[in-house]
C-alpha cells in the first residue's frame, strides 16, 4: 500500500496526517505549539518548527509506505534571509498588524487590496521603517515555503500559497508582472539592491512536481523519512482547505474555523470594486478566489471554556475538555436567535476587516438582557464569526453566488452548532464532512495524491469530484430564518460594540 503524506504548519499544532490509496485517513500525528509576542511581534521560534515536524511525524505509522509528501502552514507572513538562507530578522506572522501605512500605499498603488499579512505588505513595511536587513535580503518566503525548501532544496511555493504574497495573474499563473513593476519603481525601492521578483519563491500548480526529500531534508527529520519521495508544491492552509473540503470549483467555497476563520469563494467573475476586507487569492490550481481573513475566531471562546471549566473543577466535577465543549456548544442552541442582548467582542488581536491595530475581548449587556448561560455562550459562539459575517456581507451586497459552503477546523467538531450559526451568518447552506476537524493536513495529502495520481491533463477539481469526493456524505444544514434574523439583529449591535472595543483598546 502506498500512503499520502501531509504536513501542517497551523497556528496552535503542527499535524501530519496519512492517507490511503482510497483517499482516507489512516495515520496522523502532532504536536502543540503557540506564537509568542516579542517586541512588538507575533512570532514563533524556527527552531521549533523541527521539534514540532518530528514530534509529529514519529507518530505517523508505516512511514516507510509515504510515497508522496506536502508542507502546508499557515499563509502570509514574511520570512527574510540572505543568499546563505540565514534569518535576517524574527519570523513575522500574519497575526502582526504593524503594516497598515504599507498596505494603504500598495493598495493604492495596485487599485487592488493589499492586506496587513502579506508578505510583501510586510516587506515594504520594513523598507518604510528603514530597517537594516532590507539591504541583505536575497529570499523572502513563508513558512510553509521555508520547510519545503529546507527539505527538497527547491525554493518555490504552490500558487495559493504565492497569492497571499503577492497578487497573482490567473491568466498566465504567476506573480502580476505590471504590479512587480509598480513595486520595484517606488522612490524608496528604487535604490535597493535587489528587484521583488528575484526575491519571491517560483510558483507552482497543484500538480506539478516541486523536488524531492534530500538527504539533508531527512536528516532534518532525524530520519523518519526515507530520501527521495517527491514532494506537491506547498501550499497555505487557505488552499489545503479548499482541496480538504472539495471547494475549488466555481460558486462553491469553504469556512476555516479554528484559531483564525476565514472563507474561501471561488469566483466567476471579478469584485466591481477594490474592498479593504477581501483578499483576492486563487485556489490551488489558480483559479480567482475571494477570501475574508479575520485573525480572531476561537481563541476567546477558549479562554472562557477553561474558565467554566475550573468554575465546575471547584465544586468536585472533573468534565474532559471534550465534554466542556460539547455541553457549551449544545446550551447554547437554548438561547435566543439574537442572544438575547448579550454581546461578544472577542479580539485579541486586531482585525484587519473593521480596522483594529489592537483587540481587547469584552463582554457586554443592557440591564434588561436575557444574562443566561445559554445565550452567553451563543454570543460566544456569534462573535467568532461575527467579522467573517462583515466580509461576507459585502461579498453578498457584491451578487457573489455562493451554491455550498463546506465548513472545516475545530469550530465544527461538535455537530450541528458550529453549522447552524454558520449557515445563518452566511446566508447559505453548509455541509460538514467526517474530516471536519482535520482540515488542513488531509488537504495537503490529498494535494499530494493529486501529485501521485493526476491523470493525463486531470484538472484538480475534478480529481476532487469523480475521485476523492464521489458518494462521499456529509451533514449538510440550511440557513435557519429565524436563526438568519437573529443574528442580523446581533451584527448590528456588534458592529455598534466595536466604536466600545475601540475605546477599550486605547484606555487598557
Amino acid at each position: 500500500m502506498n500512503t499520502c503524506l501531509g504536513l501542517e504548519l497551523g497556528s496552535t499544532r503542527i499535524k501530519a496526517v496519512s492517507i490511503d490509496e482510497a483517499f482516507q485517513p489512516v495515520s496522523s500525528g502532532d504536536y502543540t505549539w503557540a506564537s509568542r509576542f516579542e517586541n512588538g511581534v507575533w512570532t514563533y521560534p524556527l527552531e521549533e518548527v523541527w521539534t514540532g515536524l518530528k514530534a509529529a511525524i514519529s507518530k505517523v505509522e508505516d512511514r516507510q509506505t509515504v510515497a508522496a509528501m506536502g508542507v502546508s502552514a499557515m499563509m502570509h507572513g514574511y520570512l527574510a534571509f540572505d543568499r546563505d538562507w540565514n534569518l535576517l530578522t524574527p519570523f513575522r506572522t500574519w497575526q502582526c498588524t504593524s503594516t497598515g501605512p504599507a498596505a494603504a500605499e500598495l493598495t493604492e498603488l495596485f487599485g487592488f487590496n493589499i492586506p496587513q499579512r502579506w508578505s510583501v505588505a510586510h516587506l515594504y513595511q520594513a523598507v518604510l521603517n528603514g530597517e537594516e536587513h532590507i539591504f541583505s535580503i536575497a529570499h523572502i518566503t513563508t513558512l510553509a515555503g521555508y520547510v519545503h525548501h529546507m527539505l527538497t532544496g527547491v525554493n518555490a511555493v504552490g500558487v495559493g500559497e504565492a497569492s497571499g504574497m503577492f497578487p497573482i495573474d490567473s491568466a498566465v499563473l504567476d506573480y502580476d508582472a505590471g504590479m512587480l513593476a509598480k513595486f520595484d519603481a517606488l522612490e524608496k525601492v528604487k535604490g535597493l539592491p535587489w528587484k521583488l521578483r528575484d526575491l519571491l519563491p517560483k510558483v507552482l500548480t497543484a500538480g506539478e512536481p516541486a523536488g524531492t526529500l534530500t538527504e539533508a531534508g531527512a536528516a532534518l527529520l532525524d530520519g523518519l523519512l526515507a530520501p527521495g519521495i517527491p514532494f506537491a508544491p506547498a501550499e497555505g492552509d487557505a488552499g489545503t482547505g479548499m482541496a480538504a473540503t472539495n471547494a475549488v470549483a466555481p460558486r462553491t467555497g469553504n469556512v476555516s474555523a479554528g484559531t483564525s476563520i476565514f472563507s474561501m469563494v471561488v469566483l466567476e467573475k471579478p469584485l466591481k470594486k477594490v474592498h479593504e476586507e477581501i483578499d483576492l487569492v486563487t485556489t490551488p490550481a489558480g483559479a480567482p478566489v475571494a477570501m475574508v481573513h479575520c485573525n480572531n475566531c476561537t481563541n476567546d471562546t477558549n479562554a472562557w471554556v477553561g474558565v467554566l471549566g475550573e468554575t465546575a473543577r471547584l465544586f468536585g466535577a472533573e468534565p474532559s475538555a471534550g465534554e466542556l465543549y460539547t455541553k457549551l456548544y449544545e446550551k447554547s442552541l437554548e438561547g435566543d436567535p439574537d442572544c438575547g442582548g448579550v454581546l461578544v467582542c472577542n479580539y485579541l488581536a486586531g482585525e484587519g476587516v473593521t480596522h483594529m491595530d489592537a483587540g481587547r475581548p469584552l463582554v457586554a449587556r443592557a440591564p434588561e438582557s436575557g444574562f443566561t448561560l445559554a445565550n452567553f455562550f451563543r454570543a460566544q459562539l456569534y462573535s467568532t464569526m461575527s467579522t467573517l459575517k462583515i466580509g461576507m456581507d459585502i461579498l453578498a451586497a457584491e451578487r457573489v453566488a455562493i451554491d455550498s459552503l463546506t465548513g472545516h477546523g475545530g469550530l465544527f467538531k461538535t455537530p450541528v452548532v458550529g453549522q447552524s450559526y454558520m449557515a445563518a451568518a452566511c446566508g447559505a447552506p453548509v455541509t460538514c464532512m467526517e474530516t471536519a476537524g482535520e482540515g488542513g493536513p488531509y488537504g495537503m495529502a490529498l494535494l499530494a495524491s493529486f501529485l501521485l495520481n493526476r491523470g493525463e491533463g486531470e484538472r484538480l477539481e475534478d480529481f476532487l469530484s469523480q475521485k476523492v469526493f464521489a458518494g462521499v456524505s456529509g451533514s449538510t444544514i440550511q440557513p435557519d430564518p429565524a436563526c438568519v434574523e437573529g443574528f442580523n439583529a446581533y451584527i448590528r449591535r456588534y458592529k455598534a460594540l466595536l466604536e466600545v472595543e475601540k475605546t477599550a483598546v486605547a484606555v487598557l
